[in-house]
């Protein structure tokens, strides 16, 4: 749910800005607006140091140490001394590259010298340098040739022509010796360890570096807030506005009266357009990332994230549909929890895999095999493979689509209602109450809770009401005509658009079934490759294009099974349910 915020207007002389806001720094809940990009010189200053040791950080994970290396001695700061070792440890890294490749090109040539080779070309015996392959190359060139050959590597003779030279392939000289260029790439070599050594020693102080971004950070934050602050009374006072949870406002008035500043305090409205800030518990937490991928809700709107938690949990679950696949998918959770960038997904990763698994079992599938032919889960209560005559799946998946679509027409009606009151939304009740209505009562029909002539009454009042309520009585300020013609129009738009959105929901049961068919072929492969199992030679391809052909099947029905239900939540649930994305994310100025 979205919590409610409290206003703060801070009215204090010029100057002392600062010291307020260091003290909300330090408590860590309230919302400045500020920006969020350098708004001048100070800032882009501090912006780029924080850039800076940010890259410094990341180039340090990713530099191998050769084994034995000592760190060096730095006296100075250390993420200073990093950077300039790693600025010169890129250009020798792309000197030695280059000096490697100049061996590599002079070691067939062994060792000559380049001085005495021009003295004889200046005498008038000049020394030609050539590189033919071993099968063009002809031994009698050395009969009618002053030729000599110096090495023979890799499919090529090299060779030298002492005077006149028509035989193929000439090359030019190399520039020196491969002593000279192995003695340049061992020195290279040297300035690159060099360098590595203080890099290595900015890793074991990887702390300090940290702590020192962090104060970069929070310097930065307090810098763009206090840039926020509006003069006033020609420079003499500044006004600051700030927001906090409402659940907090014991603590945040305690701190700013400590700093002697005056301020207001506010229930903050629509109109002061205040930050957004969840209060959820632990499970509905997990799936805040994925509002906020959409975007956090008008002051005055909704929290979706209760209703994402939960049908996109089971549309997942839907889209992989194995049980052996949500185990995978809990033990890579555990993993993830090992890897600092990914462990805040961790969590969510378990619980999806454990959603897997419970629909997996309802589906009797585990790594695409069938479980229902188990013995050992015999009168397991599994989704029958029909209802009604058609597939169960199938089935399952358009009524949990209706129970969704008329869960967002439910919370639209109820929104709507407490933002424009009961008489301006009674279009929207219309609507509901006919679709919901209808669908509820067809559902009792079917159980056979009511009989025909019960149903046949409820459908006739609910059809009047409704029709009361989508005709005549969708907008009050209006002419009746006008809303007559403005509900033909929405009736036309609602019913082509409803069907829409109920047949999107199929995908659920098109992914689960193309993800299983797929291991399912994956299996018979296997087992036909196996064969009778007898043979344990046969044993090592079984594994492998089993284990291949899952691994491959769980990447692409994870993928489909992420992409699709955040379809079905951001597009047929955010439309029917009116949500809109108006709001912008509570980022209090805290130490970073």
């Amino acid at each position: 749910m979205i919590s409610p915020m409290t206003k703060y207007s801070f009215i204090l002389l010029n100057g002392e800005q600062e010291g307020l806001l260091e003290k909300l720094q330090e408590i860590g809940l309230v919302d400045i607006t500020r920006s969020v990009k350098p708004v001048d010189g100070q800032s882009a200053s501090l912006f780029a140091g924080v850039e800076r040791r940010s890259a410094l950080l990341q180039a340090l994970d990713r530099i191998e140490f050769p084994e034995g290396l000592a760190p060096a001695a730095v006296d100075t700061d250390i993420a200073e001394a990093a950077e300039a070792a790693l600025t010169r440890l890129t250009d020798l890294q792309e000197q030695l590259k280059a000096a490697e490749k100049e061996a590599a090109l002079r070691l067939p040539w062994g060792r000559f010298s380049p001085d005495k080779l021009r003295q004889i070309a200046d005498a008038g015996v000049p020394v030609h340098f050539h590189v033919t392959p071993s099968k063009a190359f002809k031994k009698e060139w050395a009969d009618e040739h002053a030729l000599q050959v110096v090495s023979e590597q890799d499919g090529k003779v090299y060779y030298v022509v002492a005077g006149p030279d028509i035989l193929p392939d000439p090359v030019k000289m190399p520039k020196g010796t491969y002593e000279e260029a192995a003695a340049q790439v061992e020195a290279l070599q040297a300035g690159i360890d060099r360098e590595k050594a203080v890099l290595l020693a900015a890793r074991q102080r990887r702390a300090e570096i940290e702590a020192a971004n962090q104060e970069g950070l929070s310097a930065l934050d307090l810098y763009l807030a206090a840039q926020a602050a509006v003069p006033a009374a020609e420079n003499t006072l500044v006004t600051l506005v700030g927001y906090a949870p409402t659940e907090n406002e014991e603590a945040v008035t305690k701190a700013i009266e400590e700093t002697g500043v005056f301020y207001l305090k506010d229930d903050a409205v629509l109109e002061d357009n205040p930050p957004i800030s969840f209060r959820n518990n632990k499970f509905v937490r997990m799936f805040e990332v994925l509002t906020d991928m959409y975007g956090r809700p008008a002051y005055n709107g909704f929290d979706p994230t209760p209703f994402i938690a939960v049908f996109f949990l089971l549309f997942f679950a839907f889209c992989m549909g194995d049980a052996g696949y949500g185990l995978i998918l809990i033990g890579l959770g555990f993993l993830l929890r090992k890897v600092d960038s990914f462990k805040d997904y961790a969590p969510l990763v378990v619980t999806l895999g454990i959603g897997t698994t419970v629909i997996g079992f309802l589906f009797h599938t585990f790594f695409s095999m069938d479980i229902a032919e188990w013995s050992i889960f015999k009168g397991f209560p599994f989704l029958p493979s029909k209802i009604a005559g058609y597939d169960g799946t199938m089935v399952l998946a358009l009524i949990v689509g209706i129970v969704h679509l008329c869960l967002a027409m439910v919370v639209k009606t109820y929104n709507e209602t407490k933002v424009k009151g009961f008489a301006n939304s009674l279009g929207t009740w219309g609507w509901t109450l006919l679709i919901v209505g209808g669908v509820a009562v067809g559902t009792l029909a079917l159980i056979g809770v009511l009989d025909k002539d019960v149903t046949k009454w409820i459908i006739i009042v609910l059809g009047v009401v409704s029709a009361a309520g989508i005709f005549l009585l969708n907008d009050l300020h209006r002419n009746p005509l006008i809303n007559i013609g403005s509900g033909l129009w929405e009736t036309y738009n609602t019913v082509t658009g409803l069907l829409g959105d109920v047949l999107s929901y199929l995908r659920l049961y098109a992914l689960g079934l193309a993800g299983s068919m797929l291991g399912k072929a994956f299996n018979d492969i296997g087992g036909m490759i196996l064969g009778d199992g007898h043979s344990i030679a046969l044993w090592i391809p079984f594994i492998l294009i089993v284990l291949v052909g899952h691994t491959l099947n769980i990447a692409m029905a994870a993928l489909g099974a992420f992409v699709h239900p955040l379809r079905l939540n951001f597009l047929e649930f955010f439309k029917n349910s009116g949500y809109e994305a108006a709001g912008r994310n509570y980022n209090p100025l805290k130490k970073q």
